[in-house]
C-alpha cells in the first residue's frame, strides 16, 4: 500500500510503502523507496471471476522471501 504526499498530489510522490502482509512501513526519501519492495499492479481479464477487478499490493523484501519460499515450482532468477 503506497502513502503519497499531500503537496506533490500532481506528481504523485511516494511519502512512504506499507506492506500489506505484515504492516512494516518503509520510508521514501524524495520518492525514492529506502528498502527493496515487491510490487503488484494486476488487472484480472476475462475467464477469471475477478475479471476486471484491479488488484495492488506491496511486499517488503521479508515478506516476499517468505511468500516464495511456500511455491512448489522454484521463482526463475537471473
Amino acid at each position: 500500500m503506497r502513502k503519497y504526499s499531500s503537496e506533490q498530489q500532481e506528481k504523485q510522490m511516494v511519502k512512504k510503502i506499507i506492506c500489506n502482509r505484515c504492516g512494516k512501513e518503509i520510508s521514501a526519501e524524495n520518492g525514492i523507496r529506502t528498502e527493496g519492495v515487491f510490487s503488484v499492479d494486476f488487472r484480472w481479464e476475462y475467464p477469471a471471476d475477478k475479471d476486471g477487478e484491479r488488484h495492488q499490493f506491496d511486499l517488503c523484501e521479508s515478506c516476499y522471501d517468505r511468500m516464495t519460499a511456500e511455491f512448489v515450482v522454484p521463482v526463475e532468477m537471473e
